[in-house]
């Protein structure tokens, strides 16, 4: 008989052991992990379910980075569109309370806030979050503006806003202080009296005469360039009777002169002389007006001026310029607005005619020539060169009308917009001195021609000599579209901006303007200046109806973060969804691990000394002594 040792018949228990300290491992982990396995494979039949539900939270956290970063980016955008509500604000207040009282520089103390509050709008549109400028559009690594300082006074070779507000102000006030009027009256003895414009887009323009002088008839502005007169007649007026002439003014504004005839020698401020006949009174009539004229062009026309100098620096114009072209006639001249667009030799018309079935095409849109009749986008080829601009403005929708003067046509396109002019008859469009295919971008005007007093259009500033203050990106396209997030499935917010919108740019140039104006304290109008610009200053920043206002881009701005918020909160809730179905297939109930694990350490501890006390057994154990 052969006697066996222990362990081949305690293999069994070794092999248990292995069994129970794998589950005991698998256990530990689990309870350490909170996971019923370290891998997919691991997870059993609900593994491909995991899967696509992990899938789904990990997105719901990139959503969350995303509307989180867009968040913090329009919070600090928030925040610069409140600065440049206060800015406002508060210009606006200090061109209401200033005292005319200048300063060495000749400025009021309105104006001095004005030069602090300036460079702290463009300090705020130069807003960055982290390394993205915000009011740049696409080019969210360039600076949204040059600095204050080069805005206002340029640089060695540019020119800024201040030297354009002083060539602007000597175009408009013109010749003698008369704003490019002239008050004439034909040889005496003669009872009418006239004023005319002389075709600059400078100075002050003629809008309406009113009269109550006895016996006396006016004709209303007419004519290219238009006119208006006022015949006193065989009567004189009477004491008190009263007549006013109405402008417009380079900023859009209206200013009214109104002249009270009167028999007090001298004649009081406001007033001309009633003389022995109706000779005599016009000419005081005519004296009287153009003094007033002269104040009116120091005075009201110099704030005006410079307003319109702000807004001809800050919103951009395509312009297309054409060069001086003489006529047909004999002798030729160059041509002018009431130059025909076709017509025989001799005659004041274009060198190479219009024909009907010819067109001009601005912008896209054609304008026909026709040979008589026009209608909407037509013009007679009978018809003068200032009917073809006026029809051309109209399509481009410009706020500067295009100008004629020594044969240069000055064609101008709407603000910030692109401008391009071809024609089916290239000779007659260079008749006009208009190249084929022009096209323009927006460019800063500014006062072309030299003297400055007789200079008669608008050019287009060059990058060579002329600050263009906006150097973020331009394109087609809403601002607010510069700059796309997808915070959903399905869901892109935009949240982009330009300094150039017309809420930032309307504010900017209105407060740079009062800041770069300096007025001559020894000049008898400098009070009345001043006066004019600060009621310009306080009504243009107070809320324009039809305009952009910060507060518009404030709540289009909420929307985008209402529209984050209502996906982030669905996003929330799908995510707790999606975690609490992952985490009963993943996870796994620890009460339940930590209670196996004690009986799993119970049986090996067991399986331990049953195996240790067989392998202890020996056969001199039962054998007798």
């Amino acid at each position: 008989m052969s006697i066996d040792g222990v362990s081949g018949r305690t293999s069994y228990i070794g092999t248990s052991i292995i069994n129970m300290r794998s589950q005991l491992n698998d256990l530990t982990t689990q309870l350490a992990t909170g996971k019923v396995s370290t891998t997919y494979a691991g997870q059993g039949a609900d593994r491909g379910f995991a899967l696509s539900l992990r899938a789904q939270v990990s997105s719901i956290g990139a959503y969350s980075d995303t509307a989180t970063n867009v968040n913090t980016r329009l919070s600090v955008a928030n925040l610069a569109l409140q600065g440049l509500s206060d800015i406002g604000t508060q210009v606006k207040n200090a061109s209401t309370t200033t005292t005319l009282v200048l300063n060495n520089n000749g400025q009021t103390s309105g104006q001095i806030t004005a030069q602090a509050a300036f460079a702290n709008a463009v300090s705020v549109l130069n807003s960055q979050s982290g390394d993205r400028y915000l009011f740049s559009g696409r080019a969210t690594d360039t600076a949204a503006t040059v600095p204050a300082d080069v805005m206002l006074n340029g640089t060695a070779t540019q020119a800024g806003l201040t030297q354009l507000i002083t060539e602007r102000k000597q175009a408009d006030q013109g010749v003698n202080n008369m704003g490019h009027l002239t008050v004439s009256s034909p040889p005496a003895p003669t009872t009418v009296t006239s004023i005319g414009e002389d075709g600059s887009a400078f100075g002050l323009k003629l809008l309406s005469v009113q009269s109550s002088l006895t016996g006396a008839t006016v004709t209303q502005p007419a004519g290219s360039p238009p006119s208006e007169t006022v015949d006193l007649g065989a009567v004189n007026p009477n004491d008190g009777d009263k007549i006013k002439f109405n402008f417009t003014l380079p900023d859009g504004t209206t200013e009214a002169i109104e002249l009270t005839a009167t028999t007090t020698n001298p004649p009081p401020a406001g007033s001309f002389l009633i003389g022995a006949d109706t000779v005599a009174t016009a000419a005081n009539l005519k004296s009287a007006l153009t003094s007033s004229i002269q104040t009116l062009s120091d005075t009201s026309l110099v704030a005006a001026s410079a307003i319109a100098a702000s807004n001809n620096f800050f919103n951009p114009v395509a312009t297309v310029t054409g060069a001086a072209v003489n006529n047909q006639n004999t002798p030729a001249a160059p041509i002018s607005g009431a130059t025909a667009l076709s017509g025989a030799v001799g005659t004041d018309s274009l060198s190479s005619s219009f024909a009907a079935g010819d067109t001009i095409t601005v912008n896209g849109t054609p304008i026909t020539f026709v040979a008589s009749g026009a209608t909407g986008n037509q013009v007679n080829i009978t018809d003068n060169i200032q009917t073809l601009l006026s029809k051309i403005d109209q399509i481009t929708g410009t706020s500067n009308p295009s100008t004629i003067s020594n044969g240069a046509i000055s064609i101008h396109g709407a603000d910030g917009a692109n401008l391009s002019i071809t024609s089916s008859n290239t000779a007659a469009l260079g008749a006009l001195g208009i190249a084929a295919n022009s096209t323009a971008a927006p460019a800063p005007l500014r006062v072309g021609g030299s003297p400055l007093n007789t200079a008669m259009s608008l050019v287009a500033g060059t990058p060579a000599n002329t600050v263009s203050w906006y150097t973020g990106e331009n394109g087609p396209g809403s601002a607010r579209g510069t700059a796309l997030a997808q915070v959903d499935q399905g869901i892109t917010v935009q949240y982009g901006a330009r300094a150039n919108e017309q809420a930032f740019r309307y504010l900017l140039q209105n407060i740079a303007v009062y800041a770069a104006v300096t007025t001559n304290a020894s000049n008898p109008n400098a009070s009345a200046q001043s006066t004019a610009l600060s009621q310009r200053i306080s009504a243009n920043l107070a809320p324009q109806t039809g305009q952009q206002q910060i507060q518009d881009v404030q709540a289009e701005f909420a929307g985008t973060q209402t529209a984050i918020k209502a996906a982030t909160d669905r996003q929330t809730q799908l995510k707790g969804m999606a975690q609490t179905m992952l985490d009963q297939i993943e996870g796994v109930n620890q009460d339940e691990v930590a209670t196996k694990i004690l009986a799993l350490q119970t049986s090996l501890q067991a399986s331990y000394q049953t195996t240790s006390m067989l392998y202890q057994t020996t056969l001199l154990k039962y054998l007798p002594v």
